[in-house]
């Protein structure tokens, strides 16, 4: 069995189309979501219809959180809050509905799928440090937690200490826990426009980190088409 973790789709078709067939040519079996399939860019709608035929296993993000709630907006960055108000008016009753019935955390399979923390998933914390991943440890309960939020790829691992770090390819070992953000597929921030996502191959126990180049191109003209920010446009070409 082969799970593709994905995160941070926030609403870009073009980078969720490329990582599918990049999915699919790896083997991919399985699909779940640490979150966020909307905000940002400019297909929301496309993006839910692709994730909820794949019966993709998710949980909610705080821009899935914000786009079915109508809840004020005034601590969230006034690009974001643009965004998010406009994503409120493409989507459906049934599809607002959707987003707000995901949970905040959910095991899948022997594994464990949370958006930001585990402590308190509905804060929106981040974890960039082994200090944050510490308090983590300390609520999971499976060996492995797969998370997004940060839209940067870094690994937690938890035996006699603490190790941290970017990964390509994590074997896990017995007796060890892993805290493991698989990056964004529709807005990458770690200097790499090209998408991320990760491959769980629970047979072999390996966990690897994929990278998937898209036309970015198309979707920065989308989102000016549709009279969003233009900074979420250029940001996309250098993964900032």
């Amino acid at each position: 069995m082969k799970y593709a973790i994905l995160g941070d789709i926030h609403s870009n078709l073009e980078a969720l189309k490329a990582v599918l067939a990049d999915a699919r040519e790896q083997g991919v079996t399985h699909y779940a979501c640490v979150g966020d399939i909307v905000g940002y860019n400019s297909n929301p709608k496309e993006c839910l219809e692709i994730m909820r035929d794949l019966n993709v296993k998710a949980v909610r993000g705080n821009h899935d959180h914000y786009c079915s709630h109508d809840e004020n907006l005034s601590g969230f960055h006034p690009l974001a809050a643009d965004v998010v108000d406009w994503t409120r008016r493409q989507l459906s009753e049934e599809e607002s509905q959707y987003l707000h019935q995901l949970k905040y955390v959910q095991n899948v399979e022997t594994f464990t799928i949370v958006h930001s923390t585990l402590d308190t998933p509905e804060m929106w914390g981040y974890v960039f440090d082994k200090l944050e991943a510490e308090a983590n440890f300390n609520y999971q309960i499976t060996s492995i937690c797969f998370y997004g939020h940060t839209h940067v790829p870094i690994a937690f691992e938890k035996g006699d200490g603490i190790r941290s770090g970017l990964y390509g390819k994590i074997k896990v070992g017995l007796g060890r826990k892993y805290f493991i953000n698989v990056g964004s597929v529709g807005q990458p921030r770690d200097g790499d426009p090209r998408s991320a996502y990760a491959i769980y191959d629970m047979m072999s126990n390996v966990i690897e980190l994929r990278r998937v180049a898209y036309d970015f191109r198309i979707t920065q003209q989308k989102i000016r088409d549709a009279g969003l920010p233009g900074r979420i446009a250029a940001r996309l070409a250098v993964g900032r």
